[in-house]
């Protein structure tokens, strides 16, 4: 607990019974029992926390009986609840404006003042219960008018507040939240508790707060609470003012003073009897008894940080330092000094997570929040470190769930600074304690994380290491690395940092001295040849320096070394033989060996139309089924003979290999060639197209089994059936076209040309007697001479 507010006295021992109360600027409204209006005017006195007060206008006629006041103070005018009618007055004046003759009867209203973002305008709104119903009005030309039509209500209301375009009604059991969206529509909420008396009050931020017994939750306009936990008073309030980041609560025996985030007990101010708490604005607060009133002069900002310093409330002291009116610059370096003391808080009370997400957006230097945790800097480094408070000791599972928040925190920062390393103004890191050095490089800031996360994985997950490592822009600090990992006898890791930073002198030298330990997962000379054969040319030296002993062990896999810095021209060979067709595959073969460069014997052997000798070497002696496929796909065509049965050799390949004796040199080192049943079932039910149903289901095993070329039979039958479909679609489609031809035909064979003695020529006009003539589609008749274009018909030209 701090001291917030303290409490001055303003009125003492009023001879009338105060029965409400509402204040602007400088001025106290006072509403009597009686009936009477007091107006005070309050003036502080500069540099104390006294009072200047002055009994500006006393009206002793303004009422019977005033039940309730609302400034209104854009407007200057007053509201009031004046023996069960709603009155309009002004401010300055107190003459009477008008009174809302519809609202006679009233027992509570309750106003909202709207202001236009854009524009600035206010709109004041009115909700006035009358028994067991809701008016609405609208302030306009210094009258009110009605919004919209009444809406009914399950109850007298006792307490009501605008919640945006809701209001939130408390009756005698339960509390409803009724939506003016024109249909009045209403939600039943919850049960008011044991309180004799409904509490509903409007927040500074649009929502409501509303009071069940000694809790108070807080609504939207929908209804739904908006905090995660109620507040819990040490009694049941009686009224309530919200002053942010504060919400005050008058109890019966004192004001109590609490906040929502973090949900925090500020203060207890003891006060004989309060019953009333009104506001005229931020940190203008009376709170009044029958006979006494009192404003809540709020401690000084600066205040009240120190003491929230000293007690470690930091989420409030935030709220505070932002509310201050310093100079930019130095409230901005209060309120990442106050962020800094919260994250390291948050570290020491062991909310890992939490206090890693608030130093990532304040951009706190990373070897800082590294430095929180043991042996992860050098020490040398890590002594011009400070720290507000001595560090937490962290151990076992503890530790592990603080390095995987480093972890998330690093992994973020990292990916941050790599896609800044090309920028050409760096930014700076600030630092965790004012004083304390940080890192402008990059560079190195990256070369500081990569090491620390290699570390973390190392304690946590070291599958993880790997990766890390493999990364094209590792930083990881070489030497630092090497002693961890050496350290944690990862030599394959270690193995990856040497190769990544290019020193493969040193990998291989790990890969030797391991080669012999019994339980090292290098152990042998495979790792070598694999790393060998990935380097280049230029690193021949290395080459011949660390292929001998692998050849003197196993001479076959130290020859592939030689092969793989073979491999360029090796593949330019294969496409050459692939593509080229300026050589005879015939006289080329004799020069391949049998013991080797196979693949490239079976292009030559495909160019030569031996399939059934290339599928053998791609099948049983490279044992590639892959290349046996591609290998059909390539040369594969229905319309030629040699070509046209490639994949039924391959079929045969699988189901009935030949005789390893009949194979020529290759033999020597194969053995006796196996059926693949389940590749051939493969072949069949993808290429079933391909195949000769009859051939591929002879070379079938006699014991295969019908669900086994289940799906082939029905892929071919399925085939069949559509073939058989389209065939009868195409036989009948030819058929009608041939019925048509006929007809045409019929048709043209029935027109006749009959030449008369009588008959002239349509061109010449002399007779056509024995001459040859030419009659065209239209009719017309001519002399055979006279049709100088057959397209075109004289007549019609």
């Amino acid at each position: 607990m701090h001291d917030a507010y303290e409490p001055v006295p303003i009125l003492e021992k009023l001879p009338l019974q105060i029965d409400c109360l509402a204040a602007w600027e400088d001025w106290l409204l006072v509403g009597t029992k009686p009936g009477h209006l007091l107006l005070y005017r309050i003036k502080k006195d500069a540099g104390t926390n006294r009072f200047e007060v002055t009994l500006e206008k006393s009206n002793k006629n303004f009422s019977k009986k005033i039940q309730q006041l609302f400034i209104v103070s854009q407007y200057k005018i007053l509201i009031s609840l004046l023996e069960n009618n709603i009155h309009v007055h002004d401010l300055l004046t107190f003459q009477q404006i008008t009174v809302v003759s519809k609202a006679k009867g009233a027992t509570l209203f309750a106003c909202d003042l709207q202001v236009k973002y854009r524009s600035g305008e206010a709109q004041l709104r009115m909700c006035v219960a009358v028994k067991k119903k809701l008016q609405l009005y609208y302030w306009k030309d210094r009258e009110f008018y009605e919004l919209q039509g009444d809406f009914a209500a399950p109850d007298i209301p006792k307490s009501m507040a605008w919640c945006q375009n809701s209001i939130c009604v408390g009756f005698k059991r339960d509390y409803y939240l009724i939506r003016m969206d024109g249909r009045g529509s209403i939600k039943e909420l919850f049960p008011t508790g044991k309180q004799l008396e409904p509490l509903v009050v409007p927040l500074a931020d649009g929502k409501v707060a509303v009071g069940q017994d000694d809790l108070t939750v807080v609504l939207n306009e929908e209804g739904v609470c908006t905090q995660k936990c109620a507040l819990n008073w040490t009694d049941i309030p009686i009224d309530m003012e919200h002053q942010p980041p504060y919400i005050i609560a008058v109890l019966p025996r004192y004001v109590e003073i609490r906040t929502f985030e973090p949900r925090l007990l500020v203060q207890s101010v003891e006060l004989q009897r309060p019953r009333f708490i009104t506001s005229a604005g931020p940190n203008i607060v009376y709170v009044a008894s029958n006979h006494f009133v009192w404003r809540l002069v709020p401690v000084s900002i600066a205040s009240q940080i120190r003491q929230l310093l000293q007690d470690k409330q930091f989420e409030l002291a935030l709220q505070l330092a932002n509310m201050k009116d310093d100079v930019e610059g130095d409230k901005r370096q209060q309120i990442h000094h106050i962020q800094n003391l919260y994250a390291f808080n948050l570290f020491c009370q062991k909310r890992f997570d939490d206090s890693m997400q608030v130093f990532a957006k304040l951009g706190t230097d990373p070897t800082h929040v590294i430095g929180l945790y043991p042996d992860l800097l050098p020490a040398d480094y890590r002594k011009q470190l400070h720290y507000p408070n001595p560090l937490p000791s962290l151990s076992g599972a503890e530790l592990e769930k603080a390095h995987l928040a480093l972890i998330d925190y690093l992994t973020q920062k990292r990916s941050h600074l790599v896609k800044q390393l090309n920028d050409s103004e760096p930014s700076t890191p600030s630092p965790l304690m004012e004083g304390t050095p940080t890192i402008k490089s990059r560079k190195k800031l990256l070369q500081i994380i990569d090491t620390t996360l290699l570390k973390c994985y190392l304690h946590t997950n070291v599958a993880l290491v790997s990766p890390l490592l493999r990364l094209d822009n590792n930083h990881c600090h070489i030497e630092e690395s090497e002693y961890i990992l050496k350290k944690a006898h990862k030599y394959s890791e270690l193995i990856i940092l040497y190769e990544k930073k290019g020193l493969h002198q040193k990998a291989l030298q790990v890969l030797l001295d391991q080669s012999t330990k019994a339980n090292s997962p290098l152990k042998g000379h495979e790792r070598t040849v694999q790393y060998l054969q990935r380097l280049g040319m230029e690193n021949l030296g290395i080459i011949f320096e660390f292929s001998p002993w692998v050849l003197k062990i196993c001479p076959e896999d130290g020859l592939k070394v030689r092969l793989g810095d073979l491999g360029e021209f090796r593949s330019k060979l294969v496409c050459f033989l692939e593509v080229s067709t300026c050589y005879e595959p015939g006289r080329l073969i004799s020069d391949f060996p049998f013991d080797g460069l196979l693949e490239e014997r079976a292009l030559l052997l495909g160019r030569m139309g031996k399939h059934e000798q290339a599928l053998f070497i791609y099948v049983h002696v490279l044992k590639d089924t892959h290349m046996a496929k591609e290998y059909c796909h390539r040369h594969y065509d229905k319309d030629t003979d040699r070509n046209k049965d490639v994949y039924l050799s391959l079929l045969r390949m699988y189901l009935s290999p030949p005789d390893v004796h009949c194979l020529g040199p290759i033999k020597m080192e194969l053995s006796e060639p196996q059926a693949n049943l389940k590749a051939a079932l493969h072949v069949l039910e993808l290429h079933h197209s391909k195949l000769n149903t009859a051939k591929a289901i002879n070379l079938l095993p006699a014991n295969t089994q019908i669900r086994e070329i289940r799906v082939f039979l029905e892929s071919v039958l399925e085939e069949k059936a559509q073939r058989k479909r389209f065939d009868q679609v195409l036989k009948s489609l030819l058929q009608a076209e041939f019925l048509r031809v006929q007809e045409e035909r019929i048709f043209h064979q029935q027109v006749k040309c009959t030449i008369s003695e009588e008959k002239t020529c349509r061109v010449c006009k002399k007779k056509i007697g024995n001459s040859a003539f030419a009659r065209y589609p239209n009719g017309v008749v001519v002399h055979y001479f006279c049709c100088k274009d057959r397209g075109v018909c004289p007549i019609e030209q």
